[in-house]
């Protein structure tokens, strides 16, 4: 029944892929594999012949190499050596390095899942995208395994990570990566309450999953103007931050039943008071986003104009109420959204700004659609549509974005994305056509059209890749994130469109804890559309105040008409622990903020467990900057940070 009404999703499906397909659907029915043994615990005999793996089913991703890492072979028992059945022991401490005498026996079960798409009928709540869950997944992947993660589509659910990593767990355990079984045994411990096995029904899940309280110190003048100038601190919700002692305390509970879950993550925030940017500052950046600087425009969340407050709200970061139908989560509330292969930024969407409430429906397990995906392979989509906040011209406009991504082999993904902004009060109403000429419309917008009933909206269209590469696929992964304004895609226009390219070795020869990461990124393009930071993140005609929310980018911190980098040198020092370094690089040119500006930074960043249930995570900031049009001279600040998280243990109840 589960596959039959998959069948009609399917067709629903390919009739949205934006005019791509038009193809008969159904999902193709495959035999179910034969399960895979991973390497058994010492402490335990098995009762039967392990059988032959059959060959892989037409519903799995082609070409998974990293899953033929381990040959097997099938053994024949002798009438003379028949085994003598045994009690499987109680599951014992996950050791801290797994051996073949003593792989991990924590999680039995784990060793005799299929190792292809994975599905089940149970809700599960998505994972914060600031999780180190992510890291961690991305770096299986990049070492060869994982084959089943799409990198560029963040959030996961807490069982669509399940399923990612039981789909390689018996090549990892049976492997010598000493390295991919750390990680293996810390995100399995992190998701063990979600079942070890799709066998037995799951049950309820709830609790407090995290506490939290972060204390930062600054010292010294910040940038906090993500549209204009640049912002010290950035991929962190949006948060208030100001020179002196800043603190966030939170927490989060986790709610799962059948099909529903409920993820609540709220917190105090408190930011010191500030300057703030001169009225006439203010009045200069107002005027170079073409907004009348008076009456209700004269305070604008783009602008952090002066004096500011001290800020002690109490904050809901994420508030989601899903229910799982047919792979999907169907959800309404504030939740997280990261598309884009990027480890730095996200050119479609980031966790930058503020979470906005929105409507969602998410494909969070990989979907085959007959014929279309011999071609281009498993299929994963993500749709959201929300209003934005603190847009004063015009006032409470709305968005919706449209997500596809493939993955035609198990090396190679790609996919598209669109950000439609329109609506708000002043501007044309938001109707159903509004709706669906911005989602299907493929023409470019007119002049006279903008002004008009007929206005599809700001669009913006991003476009993403990534790339084990050919001979070094355990070391080498390459990806390009990339958007345009007003263009059907960045592919059909490169001079105008934003990039963010980036490479990751995942470990050095000699030196497997070892990591870089290296991403360069430019939304400052080669031609005259790009001047006075008028296209990426902005259109000056209608949505003047653009692609943001309460005054924060939704999307790559690098801002409007800017040059910039990042690079990462990491030690690994377990599955959830390391030490890394960072170095970021912006520049911002004459024509868009005059005098320009000029932004540097290394940082030092630790992260510890006491134990399996404390995080201790401590960083050291020292930031460089430059922007003689708000202060003269060079600028310098030092931030010392100390986050505590505690996790207590969820509770269960049996189904």
């Amino acid at each position: 029944m589960e596959q039959s009404s998959e069948v009609r999703v399917g067709r629903v499906v390919s009739r949205l892929l934006a005019g791509v397909v038009s193809l008969s659907l159904g999902l193709s029915v495959a035999a179910a594999p034969a399960q895979t043994p991973a390497a058994a615990s010492t402490a335990a005999t098995a009762t039967e012949a392990v059988p032959a793996p059959t060959p892989e089913a037409s519903d799995k991703i082609e070409s998974k190499q990293g899953y033929r890492q381990d040959p097997q072979t099938k053994q024949e028992p002798s009438a003379q050596s028949a085994p003598i059945s045994q009690a499987a022991p109680a599951p014992g401490v996950t050791p801290a390095l797994p051996t073949p005498q003593t792989p991990y026996t924590a999680l039995p079960a784990y060793g005799t899942v299929d190792t292809g798409i994975t599905r089940d009928s149970d809700g599960s709540a998505y994972i914060s995208v600031d999780s180190w869950v992510y890291p961690a997944l991305l770096r299986l992947y990049s070492l060869g395994y994982v084959d089943s993660a799409y990198l560029a589509m963040r959030p996961y659910t807490r069982r669509s990570a399940l399923h990612i990593l039981q789909n390689s767990s018996s090549a990892i355990l049976a492997g010598d990566d000493v390295q991919a079984q750390e990680i293996l045994s810390a995100l399995l411990h992190e998701l063990t309450d979600e079942g070890v096995s799709d066998k037995t029904p799951r049950g309820a899940i709830y609790g407090v999953q995290s506490v939290y309280t972060r204390m930062m110190g600054v010292s010294g003048p910040i940038l906090v103007d993500s549209y204009h100038l640049g912002q010290t601190f950035f991929n962190d919700y949006g948060r208030p931050h100001e020179t002196g002692f800043n603190n966030i305390t939170g927490f989060s509970t986790l709610n799962e039943q059948g099909r529903f879950s409920l993820y609540v993550r709220g917190e105090y925030q408190h930011a010191p008071s500030a300057t703030g940017y001169s009225q006439a500052l203010s009045a200069q950046l107002s005027q170079g986003d073409e907004i009348d600087f008076s009456g209700f425009n004269s305070t604008q969340a783009t602008i952090p104009i002066g004096p500011i407050a001290a800020q002690n709200p109490f904050r809901l970061v994420e508030a989601t109420l899903s229910y799982h139908l047919l792979g999907h989560e169907i959800s309404l509330g504030k939740s997280d959204a990261w598309l884009g292969p990027g480890a730095g930024g996200a050119m479609a969407w980031s966790n930058n700004a503020e979470n906005i409430y929105s409507f969602r429906i998410n494909r969070v397990e990989p979907l085959r659609i007959k014929g279309l995906s011999r071609y281009l392979g498993p299929v994963r989509y993500d749709f959201f549509y929300g209003s934005l906040k603190g847009h004063t011209d015009p006032n409470d406009d709305w968005v919706h974005s449209d997500m596809f991504s493939f993955q035609p082999t198990a090396n190679f993904q790609f996919g598209f994305q669109r950000t439609v902004i329109f609506g708000g009060k002043g501007h044309e109403p938001v109707t159903l056509r509004t709706f669906l000429k911005g989602f299907f419309d493929t023409n470019d917008t007119a002049a006279g059209e903008k002004l008009s009933r007929n206005d599809p909206g700001a669009r913006y269209s991003s476009f993403h890749f990534s790339y084990r590469l050919p001979f070094v696929r355990n070391y080498l992964t390459l990806y390009a994130d990339s958007e345009a304004h007003d263009d059907l895609t960045p592919v059909s226009a490169p001079r105008r469109a934003a990039y963010r390219p980036g490479i990751y070795l995942s470990q050095f020869p000699g030196a497997r804890r070892l990591d870089l990461r290296v991403e360069g990124v430019s939304t400052d393009c080669s031609t005259l559309v790009c001047l006075h930071g008028s296209n990426e993140y902005n259109e000056n005609a209608v949505q003047k105040q653009g692609y943001t929310n309460k005054g924060v980018i939704l999307g790559d911190w690098i801002g409007r008409e800017a040059k910039g980098g990042q690079a990462w040198l990491t030690y690994h020092l377990s599955g959830d622990e390391w030490v890394d370094v960072e170095y970021l690089y912006k520049k911002t040119p004459n024509d868009f903020i005059p005098g320009g500006t000029t932004q540097g930074q290394f940082r030092v960043d630790v992260v510890k467990r006491i134990g399996r249930q404390i995080e201790v995570n401590g960083w050291y900031l020292h930031e460089r900057w430059v922007a003689p049009l708000y202060m003269a001279g060079v600028q310098n600040n030092n931030t010392v940070t100390v986050q505590v998280t505690f996790f207590p243990k969820l509770k269960t109840k049996s189904p």
